[in-house]
């Protein structure tokens, strides 16, 4: 297993990209804000054409996805059509629904560096995928030598999936649980969020025989990290 992220990007938005060889499948989970193409970049995603497991549509989760010939996503995330999402701060904070504290901590434009001299900021839009597929919870996606199982998790947003591996315990769990800096806690302050979800998402996580976590953003961790950040965030909000 391999992970991709765009260094250049904001940490708000630098998504991991995590690439699962099978013996018989690849799969590639997310696809990030999709400041530079992903095929030139980093070939070596593609090289048995994988399909793409969309954890949810945030713009930095699909922003590479029209770069993949198949796409999967809970039809609560599917649209013809996505937001096209922006690289400023203001006009992210808009289409997105953030509160003002988080617009206090983001820069004005989210990346720290562009990929070519002549690029454009304020062109970057979010393309659909070539082909967008609805995944639904207990779907299973078989790899040869492993089998990954979709999850139905809403609360950051409303199709939000996760993805488990019951034999090794390790679910790639997109934005339902990170661990990022010390008091940085889960995002439910957005458009589409709902917090009674979250929890009830978060108490079926913490049921689970998860033994490693590869998230969304920031790194891995193992069981007991995530047991505390589920009580944090649950406690936090008077559950």
């Amino acid at each position: 297993m391999v992970r991709v992220t765009e260094p250049h990007v904001d940490l708000f938005l630098r998504c991991n990209i995590w690439h699962l060889r099978g013996s018989s499948r690849d799969v590639v989970v997310d696809a990030g804000l999709g400041v530079c193409p992903l095929r030139s970049g980093v070939p070596q995603l593609f090289e048995r054409e994988p399909d793409l497991l969309l954890t949810h549509a945030h713009l930095d989760h699909i922003g590479g996805s029209h770069e993949f010939g198949a796409s999967y996503a809970h039809v609560d995330e599917m649209a013809s059509t996505p937001a096209p999402g922006s690289l400023r701060r203001d006009a992210l904070v808009s289409a997105l629904g953030l509160s003002a504290t988080y617009a206090k901590s983001l820069p004005d434009v989210m990346l720290t560096a562009v990929p070519v001299s002549d690029y454009d900021v304020d062109a970057y839009a979010v393309r659909a995928p070539q082909t967008c597929r609805p995944i639904s919870a207990g779907d299973t996606i078989d790899l040869g030598d492993r089998v990954l199982t979709a999850l139905h998790l809403p609360g950051h947003s409303p199709g939000s999936v996760a993805f488990f591996e019951p034999q090794e315990g390790v679910l790639f769990s997109g934005d339902v649980v990170y661990d990022l800096d010390p008091g940085e806690e889960l995002l439910d302050d957005i458009r589409g969020a709902v917090v009674a979800d979250y929890i009830n998402s978060l108490e079926r996580v913490a049921d689970l025989p998860v033994r490693v976590v590869y998230p969304g953003h920031g790194e891995p961790f193992g069981r007991r990290r995530l047991l505390t950040l589920i009580r944090g965030y649950i406690v936090s909000r008077g559950g």
